[in-house]
C-alpha cells in the first residue's frame, strides 16, 4: 500500500511555517536592504541620471531648475584634451602595470614555492608588507628614492648612468608611478599565486620529468594551464584597481608635470571639486565602462579553456 497524501490541515501548517520563515528571513535582510538602497543603489541611479543633466554647484539650491542635456556631457569629455590625456595615461598604467605586476608576482611566488627554503616566511611577510602600509608612508619613502640625488639615481650612478628628475619629468613620471605600484601590489598577487602553485599536482610534473620535459617545458605546459583560474582572478582585481589609480598621482605628483600622470579617476575627482557634478558623473561612467570592457577581455583571454 502506498502512503496516503498529507491531510489538508497538515498542508496548511506546512505552508504557514514556510511563510513565517520567509518573513523572518526578510526581517533579517531588511536592515541591509535599506542601507544598500539608501547608500549604494540610490546614489548609483542618481549619479547616472545626473550625467545627463547640467547640474553644478549653483544648482544645489534650486535642483528643479536643472535641465536635461542628453549626451552633451559625454561629448564635452572627449572634446577636453585633459580628459583624453587622462584616458591615455590610465591605459598606459594598466597595459604596462598589470602584466608587469603579474609577472613579477608569479616569479616571486615560484621562487618562494620551490627555490627559497630558508627564511621563507620572512620573505613572504616582507613582500606583503607594502600592501598593508599606508600610501602616505609609501609616498614619502618613494619621494626620497626618486629625488635627483635619491637612492635610485645613486644606484644608477654606480654604473655610470645619470638618472633624471623622475617625478618632474614628463617622460619618466608615469613609469616611476608604475614602478611604485608594482612594488606596492605584488604582495597580494604573490599570495594568490602561491595558493595556486600549491594546488598544481606534483604527479603531473613527475610524469613530465619521466618523459624528458625540462623545467621550462613543465612550466609552460603544466604550471601555466593549471594557474589559469588564479591568474584570471589576479588580472581582474589588478586591472580594476589600476584603472582606478588615484592615490599615486594625487600624493606624488598632483597629476603633473603637465598632466603626464593625470588619471581618469583624478580628473573625475577634480571636476567634482570644481562643482561640475554632472560632468564628473559622466566621467565616472566612462571609467565604469572601461572597467567592464577590460574585465570582459580578461575573461576572454584567461577564461577556462579545454
Amino acid at each position: 500500500m502506498t502512503a496516503s497524501a498529507p491531510s489538508t490541515p497538515a498542508r496548511r501548517n506546512t505552508a504557514r511555517r514556510a511563510r513565517r520563515m520567509t518573513w523572518i528571513a526578510w526581517g533579517f535582510a531588511t536592515p541591509f536592504l535599506v542601507l544598500f538602497l539608501v547608500f549604494m543603489a540610490g546614489p548609483i541611479v542618481a549619479s547616472f541620471a545626473m550625467s545627463f543633466t547640467d547640474l553644478t554647484t549653483r544648482d544645489l539650491e534650486t535642483p528643479f531648475a536643472v535641465n536635461l542635456i542628453g549626451f552633451d556631457n559625454y561629448v564635452r569629455l572627449f572634446e577636453d584634451p585633459r580628459f583624453v590625456r587622462s584616458i591615455l595615461n590610465t591605459l598606459a598604467f594598466v597595459v604596462i602595470g598589470v602584466p608587469l605586476t603579474m609577472g613579477v608576482a608569479l616569479a616571486v611566488a615560484i621562487a618562494l614555492n620551490t627555490g627559497i627554503q630558508r627564511f621563507r616566511t620572512v620573505f613572504r611577510v616582507g613582500y606583503y608588507a607594502p600592501v598593508v602600509t599606508s600610501i602616505v608612508a609609501i609616498a614619502i619613502v618613494w619621494r626620497f628614492i626618486l629625488q635627483p640625488d635619491g637612492l635610485l639615481n645613486g644606484a644608477l650612478s654606480l654604473v655610470g648612468i645619470e638618472g633624471p628628475n623622475w617625478l618632474q619629468s614628463t617622460t619618466w613620471a608615469l613609469p616611476a608611478l608604475i614602478l611604485m605600484a608594482v612594488w606596492r601590489n605584488l604582495g597580494t598577487l604573490m599570495v594568490i599565486f602561491l595558493a595556486g602553485l600549491q594546488g598544481v599536482p606534483r604527479e603531473h610534473h613527475e610524469a613530465a620529468m619521466v618523459d624528458g620535459a625540462n623545467a621550462w617545458q613543465r612550466f609552460v605546459n603544466i604550471t601555466l594551464p593549471a594557474m589559469r583560474p588564479p591568474m584570471l582572478f589576479a588580472a581582474v582585481i589588478t586591472g580594476i584597481g589600476y584603472l582606478q589609480f588615484f592615490e599615486e598621482p594625487f600624493v606624488m605628483t598632483r597629476g603633473g608635470p603637465l598632466d603626464s600622470t593625470l588619471s581618469t579617476a583624478m580628473y573625475t575627482y577634480q571636476q567634482f571639486g570644481f562643482g561640475n557634478y554632472s560632468l564628473a558623473s559622466a566621467a565616472s561612467y566612462v571609467l565604469f565602462l572601461g572597467i567592464v570592457v577590460l574585465s570582459l577581455i580578461q575573461f576572454r583571454v584567461l577564461g577556462k579553456k579545454d
